[in-house]
C-alpha cells in the first residue's frame, strides 16, 4: 500500500511540474534567451545586449507587427479557430491607406492621414466580416474559409497596388511611423495601448469569458444561451481590425503601402499565440502569453542578427520553438484535469 501511495505521489508531483512548465516555460525561455545574448555580447563585444537602448527599441519594433496580428489571432485560436488571412489583410489595409493618401494635396497632410487611417480600417473589416459569416453561418471550416480569404485579400491588395509598392510623402505619416513620445517609438506605443485593451476585453469582460467557453465546448456554450454565431463573427472582425492597425503602422513606418507587407508575419502571429501558451484545440490562452511569445520571436530574430548568424536560421529556431510549444501543450492536456480534447 505504501509503495502504491508513493507511486501516486510521484505521479502527482510529475503532473504538477508539467502543469507548471506548461504555464511558466515561455517566461523561462525568454529569460534564458536574454541571458544567452547578454553573455555573448559581453564576451564577444564587451558591450551589453539588454542595457543598450537601441537593442531594446529594435526588439520592441521587431515584435510590434506580429504582436498586433497575434492579438486578434489570440481570440480566434482560443475560440477554437484559426485565421490564415490576417497577413494579407494587413497588406491590403497598408495599400488602401497609401492609395487614399496619395489623392490629397501635400498641404492637407493631417486630413490625408485621418482619411487614410479611416479607409484602411474600414477596408480591413470586410475580410473579417466575410470570414465570420462563412464560419459562423455557413459552417465553413475556419482553415478553409480563411485560406480562401488569404487568396482574395492577396489578389485585391496587389491589384490595388498595381503590383508594386505605393509610396506616400506625408509629414504627419512620417511622424507617426518614426516619432517618439518620452523616448518610446509611436508604433510601439500604439501596440501597447492595443495590448492593454485586448487584455482587458479577454480577461475582464463577458465577451472574453464567452470566447473561452466557445473554445472549450461549443455545444455547451450554445445550450448555455451564448449567441455563438454572433460571437464568432465578432472574433473574426477583431482579428481583421488588428491586422488593419498593423497595416496602418507598416505604411507609417515605411512611408509606403505594400500588398505583401504581412506575408511573412502570418506564421509569426500564430507562433506568438502558441508559444505564449494557447492551445490550438481552443479554450486556453492569454494576451500576456501572446506578448511573451512575440517577444521570444523578436529576441530570436534580432539576437541572431546581433551575433552575426545567417538570418535563415531564424526560421529554424522559431519552428523548433513552435514544435516544443505544441508538445508541451499536448503533454499538459493528457494530464488528469488537463481538459484534453482529442
Amino acid at each position: 500500500m505504501a509503495a502504491e501511495l508513493s507511486l501516486e505521489e510521484v505521479e502527482e508531483k510529475a503532473s504538477a511540474w508539467l502543469r507548471f512548465l506548461g504555464v511558466a516555460w515561455p517566461w523561462l525561455f525568454l529569460a534564458l534567451l536574454l541571458i544567452f545574448f547578454e553573455t555573448w555580447a559581453q564576451a564577444a563585444y564587451d558591450i551589453s545586449f539588454l542595457l543598450n537602448p537601441f537593442n531594446v527599441q529594435s526588439i520592441a519594433l521587431f515584435a510590434a507587427a506580429p504582436l498586433l496580428l497575434g492579438l486578434g489571432q489570440t481570440f480566434v485560436i482560443i475560440s477554437g479557430g484559426i485565421d490564415l488571412s490576417v497577413g494579407f489583410v494587413m497588406g491590403l489595409a497598408a495599400v488602401i491607406m497609401a492609395r487614399v493618401m496619395q489623392q490629397f494635396d501635400p498641404g492637407l497632410a493631417g486630413l490625408a492621414l485621418a482619411v487614410g487611417l479611416f479607409c484602411a480600417f474600414v477596408i480591413s473589416m470586410a475580410p473579417g466580416l466575410i470570414n465570420g459569416w462563412l464560419i459562423a453561418h455557413l459552417r465553413v471550416p475556419a482553415f478553409i474559409g480563411t485560406l480562401g480569404m488569404y487568396g482574395v485579400a492577396r489578389g485585391t491588395g496587389f491589384l490595388a497596388a498595381d503590383g508594386t509598392t505605393v509610396p506616400v510623402n506625408n509629414d504627419w505619416l512620417f511622424w507617426m511611423g518614426s516619432g517618439k513620445v518620452f523616448g518610446v517609438p509611436i508604433p510601439v506605443l500604439i501596440t501597447i495601448v492595443l495590448v492593454l485593451i485586448m487584455h482587458y476585453v479577454l480577461s475582464e469582460t463577458r465577451f472574453g469569458r464567452f470566447t473561452y467557453a466557445i473554445g472549450g465546448n461549443r455545444e455547451a456554450s450554445i445550450r448555455a444561451g451564448i449567441n455563438v454565431r454572433r460571437h464568432t463573427m465578432m472574433i473574426y472582425l477583431i482579428a481583421a481590425g488588428c491586422a488593419g492597425v498593423a497595416g496602418m503602422i507598416y505604411t507609417a513606418r515605411f512611408s509606403a503601402g505594400a500588398a505583401q507587407a504581412g506575408e511573412p508575419l502570418l506564421l509569426d502571429s500564430i507562433a506568438a499565440v502558441v508559444i505564449g501558451g494557447a492551445s490550438l484545440f481552443g479554450g486556453s490562452g492569454t494576451i500576456i502569453g501572446t506578448v511573451i511569445g512575440a517577444l521570444i520571436i523578436a529576441v530570436i530574430q534580432y539576437g541572431l542578427v546581433f551575433i552575426n548568424v545567417e538570418p535563415f536560421w531564424q526560421f529554424v529556431a522559431v519552428g523548433v520553438v513552435i514544435i516544443v510549444s505544441v508538445l508541451i501543450d499536448q503533454s499538459r492536456r493528457r494530464l488528469p484535469g488537463g481538459g484534453g480534447k482529442e
